[in-house]
């Protein structure tokens, strides 16, 4: 089966039904849907933000076995520094969370579907499929 990365964004707009999930989810249908454990840790840290109660923190960990967690290991980090580094040397910085997204996508060589393009700019052999600048152009 055909497997893609997850990025942040996009498993937040499918828990809150957002329109701009449907612009994915051609990219999703019939494939593996996987995300970094830095998605499960940013998740954590905005229903702490957010003030969610037990039913929606419920709701989202009920959401998130959707998808396969693909966890942290030592070849993770060699790929999270390459994706910060190979950023950096063209004059872009790419959020650390971002970064650990892209690195799941680089080392498992698996598209990396998003909504935020501008995140991973500068970050070498990464395959990125994104709608949002369709979506902008008509």
């Amino acid at each position: 089966m055909t497997a893609v990365v997850v990025d942040t964004d996009v498993v937040s707009f499918l828990f809150k039904r957002d329109s701009r999930a449907e612009l994915c989810r051609p990219h999703l249908d019939g494939k593996l849907s996987v995300i970094s454990f830095m998605t499960v840790a940013e998740l954590c840290r905005w229903s702490l933000e957010r003030r969610w109660g037990p039913n929606r923190c419920a709701a989202m960990d009920d959401h998130l076995r959707r998808f396969v967690v693909y966890p942290f290991h030592r070849d993770l980090c060699r790929k999270w520094a390459e994706a910060s580094h190979s950023a950096k040397e063209k004059g872009r910085t790419i959020p650390c969370g971002d970064a650990w997204v892209a690195a799941t996508a680089l080392l498992h060589g698996i598209p990396l579907v998003t909504h935020n393009t501008t995140h991973y700019l500068g970050v070498d052999n990464l395959d990125v499929i994104s709608e949002r600048e369709k979506d902008a152009t008509g």
